[in-house]
């Protein structure tokens, strides 16, 4: 069979598996099963559950404007763009741990419980109402709401949970992260058809957020499957889900778009804190790949809703009043939103398992010569400052950590301990058994403007570095079978960050997990021990300074930039709350689920723009989050 004849099947074929994934809908009549007793979960648990030494969450008033507006309007479709096409839609399994997997999982799948949007911990009900935790903390059971449903009509249970946990453990999804999360625990057990209890392995202070934390998926489809079944028949199809959107099959068209659609008999939406939140009746991903203009010209054109800025220059030379009529009429918003959202990590990420970056010293010589200070002056007006750490930003930073920042003669330095002081008639640095200094990055072209100036910086040192433009899920799928030499490394940070999935040391050698670049320390996987059983939080943070200052000193990234705020431009059609984004998100997410469609400013600007009519024009700072802080210290 030729090529060509292949790939138009083998597309026919992911189509028709879009379209013709059915489910055995069922009707049952809300509430608890009549069945089942109130000490176990079933009606009547409420008025015992305190007496059986269970908790919940009791929500004030001074706390519910945080989990929304009671301004929100539900309805109108958001329209957001998206710089690739998912290479699955699953929640987890081989290659889903995308951002667009998150997005998928948060708004459509629930977990038992979710995060306080102010203090982040885990004691939101969302499937279970109700959580128990034995003095020992290694044990936890909870209890689920009866009023939960799946979208095919059916209950959740406790056994759902049992069902999920057994998916996630089954090594044939080829995911080792799950494993490494949810083995900490002993085999969940289903008390009853909503009381689920769990037993950790050993205490550790992350165990009732993993757990409670943990999307759930319904047992009567994941008991049809094995892992190996699993990945291939949801692939690009979704099980029924608990949650406030859903994902349905014939609006997934293969490399081009996305939509997600809100359920009018989502079982929760009425409670207090989902009330005000998933407020958009739609929300559509159209995708463009490889292009930086493209994406920013059709959202000035109205194709898109808003659009989050990452280039510092478009920010400061494009998006001004003297350029866009919009901005300077006040039809489009522009605002710089500070939030208390960890920096993360960015910069550039090394595979420590072959030439050249298994040398410390080719490491250290790369972070000598990549110039961020002069590339933040140059090409980003200042907008950032320098990282220095893995945890930027939050309590776990080692300030103690050294400044790597541009300095030829260090570079030099390192350059000659590893052997390279000669130069090839090219000009580039060869060792004694003539080989070159060279190695290759593979990039999406849209980031090029960022690379470029790197790579002619190496150059003139005589490191040799070759760009290769390539679509971001290839890239991402090379990363996680380590086909790479250095990449360029982006990724969000925790406000209590999980250490393990980076860098423990059996996770080095095995794909499709986040320890890319291949680091073996032992005194890290002690640390990490001792980190993920200390329940002080203060020895917990002197536990991640010092992994900090290990991490730093191995170097298997040369850390980049951060900022402490997301750059949003939108139409005004927008109502929000006061604080626009969570504390602790800061970024799309929040769009997501927070804003809103105000129809009175919807038809304020079609008249503002069929009328060429002024509207106001806000401050551009948006500070809410840091005066809180300041506040509530």
């Amino acid at each position: 069979m030729n090529k060509f004849k292949f790939y138009v099947i083998s597309l026919v074929l992911l189509n028709f598996s879009f379209l013709f994934a059915g489910f055995d809908y069922v009707t049952i009549p809300p509430g608890a099963n009549p069945s089942v007793s109130a000490e176990d979960g079933g009606n009547g648990f409420d008025k015992i559950a305190s007496s059986l030494g269970y908790q919940t969450h009791i929500f004030t008033q001074d706390e519910i404007k945080y989990f929304g507006s009671d301004k929100a309007v539900k309805g109108g479709t958001l329209h957001d763009v998206a710089t690739r096409f998912p290479a699955t839609m699953r929640l987890f399994g081989k290659e889903a741990n995308y951002l667009e997997n998150y997005w998928i999982e948060i708004l459509c799948y629930e977990s038992l419980l979710s995060s306080h949007p102010l203090t982040a911990d885990p004691v939101i009900p969302k499937l279970a109402s109700h959580w128990k935790i034995s003095d020992d903390k290694k044990k936890f059971w909870f209890r689920i709401n009866p009023d939960a449903r799946w979208s095919d009509g059916r209950r959740v249970t406790a056994e759902d949970v049992v069902a999920t946990w057994f998916l996630r453990m089954d090594e044939t999804i080829l995911d080792p992260s799950q494993q490494v999360t949810y083995d900490k625990f002993e085999e969940p057990i289903a008390e009853s058809m909503y009381i689920v209890s769990v037993e950790a392995k050993e205490a550790q202070w992350r165990n009732f957020q993993n757990f409670a934390g943990m999307a759930i998926l319904p047992a009567y489809y994941v008991d049809q499957v094995d892992g190996s079944e699993f990945l291939e028949q949801y692939q690009f199809s979704m099980m029924p889900n608990s949650g406030p959107y859903i994902l349905k099959n014939e609006d997934i068209v293969n490399q081009e778009s996305y939509k997600i659609t809100r359920r009018d008999d989502y079982w929760g939406k009425d409670l207090i804190q989902n009330r005000y939140q998933c407020n958009f009746d739609a929300i559509s991903w159209f995708v463009i790949k490889d292009n930086a203009t493209l994406p920013f010209e059709k959202f000035k054109k109205g194709d898109f809703d808003y659009f989050e800025v990452s280039r510092s220059a478009r920010w400061v030379e494009d998006c001004v009043p003297e350029k866009i009529k919009a901005i300077d009429k006040g039809w489009m918003k522009k605002h710089r939103i500070f939030s208390d959202r960890p920096a993360g990590t960015s910069g550039y990420g090394f595979n420590m398992r072959k030439f050249p970056f298994n040398d410390k010293n080719i490491r250290y010589a790369f972070g000598f010569l990549y110039d961020r200070e002069e590339m933040n002056e140059k090409m980003y007006y200042n907008e950032y400052e320098m990282m220095h750490s893995w945890f930027s930003g939050t309590m776990y930073e080692n300030e103690d950590n050294p400044n790597l920042l541009f300095n030829a003669d260090s570079a030099i330095h390192y350059l000659k301990l590893a052997g390279f002081e000669k130069k090839n008639d090219e000009g580039i640095l060869i060792n004694s058994e003539g080989t070159p200094l060279s190695f290759t990055i593979h990039i999406q072209k849209t980031s090029a403007y960022m690379v470029t100036p790197v790579q002619n910086k190496l150059k003139q040192y005589g490191v040799d570095m070759q760009i290769v433009n390539m679509d971001g899920t290839t890239q991402w799928k090379n990363l996680q079978e380590r086909n790479f030499s250095i990449y360029m490394h982006n990724f969000t940070g925790g406000v209590h960050p999980s250490i393990e999935h980076w860098f423990r040391s059996d996770l080095a050698d095995v794909p499709d997990n986040n320890n890319f670049f291949g680091l073996k320390n032992e005194r890290i996987d002690q640390l990490i021990k001792n980190y993920n059983t200390e329940f002080d939080l203060e020895k917990r943070i002197r536990i991640g300074k010092e992994v900090d200052k290990i991490v730093c000193d191995v170097h298997p990234v040369s850390f980049g930039i951060k900022r402490l705020y997301r750059r949003f431009l939108f139409w005004d059609k927008f109502g929000y709350p006061e604080y626009m984004v969570d504390r602790f998100v800061g970024n799309s997410e929040s769009v997501f689920f927070l804003w809103w469609f105000d129809p009175e400013k919807e038809a304020r600007l079609k008249d503002a723009m069929q009328y060429d009519k002024q509207l106001s024009i806000g401050d551009v700072d948006i500070k809410f989050w840091p005066k809180w802080n300041t506040e509530n210290k």
